[in-house]
């Protein structure tokens, strides 16, 4: 199998930091490396995401991502772009075509986490959740539909191990993930006489943001936020260790390369789930 992403462009929504960062890396470092647009959104709602504050700077954190691609002698883009607008969506495949000369690699990583018991939870909560989550990686397959369908090119959605199997406080979520795993089976149907692949990747545990925040709000009574991580680790993967950004861009970048592969939902999850 060949890794080459020779003048291919490829676009990663959420891709400043964590598991984006880590495709959006892998993709620019890849055999003859893929030039990537990187989209993040500067502000959004506390009371259903991964941050603490309301206001980060996705966009700047954009920004030092596209400079990483720049300095592995590809060329790169940040954009900032909010997953929940059309227009947006529709904006930054433009801008990508634009600036990049293209599009054949789109990767849909945007997403935001929360807890809460269904009981509990209020309607702005599920209504964000799925926002980004789900309308998220609708409206970002939808806008680049055109080009990808010229160039013969591939999505990669990204789910979750949530989105094989439930887990409490987590309904939303993971109802989401599921969604967007039924959603990639479909839409690779679709395109497939179009020759355009579509796939998702459904991580397991990494220690990103969105993790730091589960951590911290699981923990035992007495447990320190590490030693909350430590036990999610070793209770739920086979393998005894968490999974890392690099991991996933190891798998994204496969699924960009492998050009007979479509319509599936890859694990990379140490052995948590196994369908």
């Amino acid at each position: 199998m060949t890794t080459t992403l020779a003048n291919k462009i490829a676009l990663v929504t959420g891709g400043a930091r964590g598991i984006g960062r880590g495709i959006a890396l892998a993709l620019a470092d890849a055999d003859a490396g893929a030039d990537v647009a990187v989209a993040d959104v500067d502000t959004l709602a506390a009371g259903a995401q991964h941050y603490g504050d309301a206001r980060v700077s996705g966009f700047e954190s954009a920004q030092r991502t596209a400079a990483e691609i720049g300095a592995r002698g590809r060329r790169a883009l940040a954009i900032g772009a909010d997953v929940t607008s059309k227009a947006d969506c529709e904006s930054m495949v433009a801008a990508t075509v634009r600036e990049l000369g293209g599009l054949d690699v789109l990767v849909c990583n945007a997403g935001v986490v929360s807890l809460a018991p269904v009981a509990a939870m209020d309607e702005a909560t599920w209504g964000l959740t799925f926002a980004v989550n789900v309308k998220g990686v609708f409206l970002s397959c939808q806008a680049a539909i055109p080009t990808l369908v010229a160039r013969g090119g591939c999505i990669i959605n990204i789910a979750s191990v949530a989105g094989k199997n439930g887990a409490p406080g987590l309904a939303h979520y993971c109802a989401s993930k599921f969604a967007v795993v039924g959603f990639t089976s479909s839409f690779a149907k679709e395109l497939a006489a179009a020759n355009v692949r579509v796939n998702a990747i459904c991580p397991g545990i990494l220690r990103t943001q969105m993790w730091e925040y589960l951590a911290e709000t699981l923990r035992a009574p007495g447990e320190t936020r590490d030693q909350s991580w430590q036990r999610y680790v070793q209770q739920l993967i086979p393998l005894g260790r968490p999974q890392t950004p690099a991991d996933i861009g190891q798998a994204a970048v496969y699924l960009a390369t492998a050009a007979n592969v479509t319509g599936q939902a890859l694990n990379v999850d140490g052995g948590i789930e196994l369908h």
